[in-house]
């Protein structure tokens, strides 16, 4: 592979080749809308993304730029270096064109669709313009030099777009991008602070090359995306389909508590058509709030069906549920999964309370 020197000029060229694409900036209301549901946040730190390489971090680390919760602020707090912020800060008077991190895709590479930069609490000092690039490695040899700052294997997947302090922005690309990446380079010019950083896109998994290994088909990495839901009051639903069993409350879904007849549910749309074998309903970390019983349901669509959707068939009935527990089901639980294949499944939760992780295992229909 060639590795040729990048010079302060070509960034600029770069990160300017692809703004006069179709890119529509979204309005703050409309962020979560538009992108959430529809497609997974390909940065984000539960997945495994990492930092690899930035020109600069001496304000507040870039490692913040990737984690999963809101900014905050933290008024009158001082470090060694200055005012404390939570988001990624570099120095004043930067000689280059932009300041830079590069960063590794927590999934095996995906499809771009959009990009969220928010500059909350950074006023006076945020990002005056930002611009992200992409590029697909597969070796480690390779990653050593996407590392660097003359790496010219770059990409443009958004060109230069303005920010303002201390809000959200938010672009939807004209389309999917027909490449995918393993890393991205967020560009910021030419210095100052961000917040947040997502990455709005579809993974694209490797899947087991033989179609009898079991692997889990509603995670994440593998392409699963929770789609919708009842209520996500206390917890997200897309918290459900992250690797591990988490920390603590805050990263599983939980809904808020009711009275009188009622159910919770959630929906899911597996990373590929299979043939479920095994489901794993964990409530780490719920141990008063954890739902009475859950029941599980799957479907075949080609549109993202809804709750009362008449074509989902019950798999699982409904099962005792209890504290801080991995319940799994295998087969013998299971019913109407034995040589049928399905696209979605519905984890349903009665009658509301908290779920840490809902698994999906089986093999390519």
């Amino acid at each position: 592979m060639e590795i040729r020197t990048l010079s302060p000029e070509d960034v600029k060229e770069i990160a300017t080749a692809n703004s006069s694409s179709q890119v529509r900036a979204i309005p703050i209301d409309e962020i979560d809308t538009t992108f959430k549901s529809q497609f997974t946040d390909l940065i984000s730190a539960p997945l495994g993304s990492r930092i690899l390489s930035c020109s600069d971090e001496w304000f507040a680390d870039a490692s913040n730029l990737v984690t999963p919760t809101p900014p905050i602020r933290k008024i009158g707090v001082f470090t060694h270096a200055g005012a404390w912020y939570d988001g990624w800060e570099t120095r004043r008077h930067n000689t280059e064109p932009a300041d830079w991190v590069v960063i590794r895709l927590g999934v095996a590479s995906g499809k771009v669709a959009g990009v969220e930069v928010d500059t909350a609490f950074f006023n006076g000092n945020h990002a005056p313009e930002i611009a992200v690039e992409g590029c697909f490695v597969a070796s480690e040899a390779d990653e050593e030099e996407v590392k660097k700052a003359g790496y010219k294997g770059w990409e443009s997947i958004l060109g230069i777009q303005e920010c303002g302090p201390s809000q959200r922005h938010g672009w939807l690309l004209e389309k999917l991008t027909e490449k995918a990446y393993t890393h991205v380079r967020l560009l910021m010019y030419p210095d100052g602070g961000i917040a947040r950083f997502r990455l709005y896109g579809v993974a694209v998994p490797v899947f087991p090359q033989s179609v009898d290994e079991v692997f889990e088909l509603s995670a994440t990495v593998m392409g699963g995306v929770a789609t919708s839901c009842s209520d996500q009051h206390f917890g997200t639903k897309d918290n459900l389909l992250l690797p591990g069993r988490g920390k603590d409350m805050g990263d599983g879904w939980e809904t808020k508590r009711t009275r009188g007849e009622h159910v919770d549910w959630v929906i899911v749309r597996l990373g590929t058509k299979g043939e479920i074998d095994k489901i794993i309903i964990d409530t780490a970390h719920f141990r008063g709030n954890f739902p009475q019983k859950v029941q599980v349901f799957a479907g075949v669509f080609e549109k993202e069906p809804g709750n009362e959707d008449k074509s989902w068939t019950e798999i699982l009935a409904p099962q005792k549920s209890g504290p801080d527990k991995e319940h799994e089901y295998g087969v013998e639980a299971l019913k109407e999964v034995k040589g049928k294949g399905y696209t979605h499944a519905k984890l349903v939760i009665i009658p509301d309370g908290g779920v840490k992780r809902f698994r999906v295992f089986g093999r390519r229909a």
